[in-house]
């Protein structure tokens, strides 16, 4: 199977009809249907996150999901000083000092969970990502949990939020399970329930669902391609992140009118549905890491303007080592299967073993 159409399953597994609208409307830069814009271009996904004045806390947006968990408390939906203040504050945890301070959980945990591989054997790479990130936000706030049931906590709140705030079909009682799910996470990462919950709940939410969605999909894929001869190259990690886009779509709501380029009007409580994987080319152009995208494009994956996601290093880095890890093996994939019930586009399973 070629690795394109193998991460093509993640997305038609779990949002089959949300992605086959946006397939069928990515040639045009932005399509309106009603009070709903699909936004794929570049300049008008940057425009849309940094000119248009957005509500963050709008119901179907990911502002509204994370206030599911947080109790309205959102990472960065502050304003002037506030804001700037726990952007400096979380910059400083993920900034380059912060990311090697922790980079030591994880090579560790990866050398551990990977060494079957050298004794001919298979490891399934979604548990792997799911100890590595929630043993990494524990470190991260200094909290003596267990990375696999921080994870699991983490992973259940954010999908139960998203199936009760996002686009889509929702279950009955999808709101109560996702205030059950919340409060369940919230007790493990800020039992006393201090003004720092919120914060904390967040990062938790952030630095886990991304790291488990992004990592077994970038291993495959580099499985299925053979890229593993650039594993030692930075450039490697950023075509994957970009290609596989582990955030592919960021649902916002216009607090105010304005107009995106090329025209289009954009009027006070517009949804805008923001392709990020489009964007950044992931649906023309294979990872080539002797012939990267420019930085422009494949930071685009992490947002853009004063909102861009802070953990953007923290990913590579940790992307960077797995890949590291498991480039000795040079390792296949023998089976995998979508999670269908995940709140951003992921593998359930994905099990590997050394060529």
């Amino acid at each position: 199977m070629s690795a394109r159409s193998r991460d093509r399953r993640v997305y038609l597994g779990s949002h089959p009809v949300l992605f086959a609208l946006l397939a069928a409307t990515r040639r045009r830069p932005v399509t309106r249907l009603g009070r709903t814009l699909l936004v794929h271009d570049r300049d008008a996904l940057v425009a849309a996150l940094t000119r248009i004045p957005l509500d963050r806390t709008a119901a179907g947006t990911t502002g509204g999901a994370a206030g599911q968990l947080t109790g309205g408390d959102l990472l960065f939906d502050q304003q002037g000083d506030e804001h700037r203040q726990t952007r400096r504050s979380t910059s400083e945890l993920l900034g380059a000092a912060g990311v090697e301070r922790l980079r030591p959980v994880w090579t560790e945990l990866l050398e551990r969970r990977l060494k079957p591989l050298a004794d001919g054997g298979r490891v399934d790479l979604v548990p792997v990502a799911a100890e590595m990130a929630g043993t990494t936000a524990a470190a991260l706030l200094g909290l003596p949990l267990d990375g696999l049931d921080l994870a699991e906590a983490a992973r259940e709140a954010a999908a139960a939020a998203a199936r009760a705030h996002l686009p889509g079909p929702r279950r009955r009682g999808a709101v109560e399970l996702a205030r059950v799910a919340a409060e369940r996470l919230t007790s493990l990462v800020a039992p006393d329930g201090g003004a720092g919950a919120g914060l904390a709940t967040m990062l938790a939410v952030a630095a886990i669902t991304t790291t488990v969605a992004g990592v077994p999909r970038a291993a495959a894929w580099a499985c299925d391609a053979d890229l593993w001869g650039y594993a030692d190259s930075p450039a490697l990690a950023d075509e994957l992140l970009r290609v596989t886009a582990p955030t592919p779509l960021l649902p916002r709501v216009a607090a105010a009118g304005g107009e995106l380029p090329g025209g289009c009007p954009v009027r006070a409580g517009d949804r805008m549905l923001l392709v990020a994987r489009h964007a950044a080319d992931a649906h023309r152009s294979d990872p080539d890491p002797a012939r990267p995208a420019p930085a422009r494009t494949s930071q685009l994956v992490f947002g853009a303007g004063p909102h861009a996601c802070p953990g953007a290093r923290l990913a590579r880095a940790q992307l960077t080592d797995t890949l590291l890890a498991l480039a000795p093996y040079r390792p296949v994939v023998v089976r995998a299967r979508v999670d269908r019930r995940a709140a951003l586009p992921s593998w359930r399973s994905l099990v590997v073993r050394p060529s």
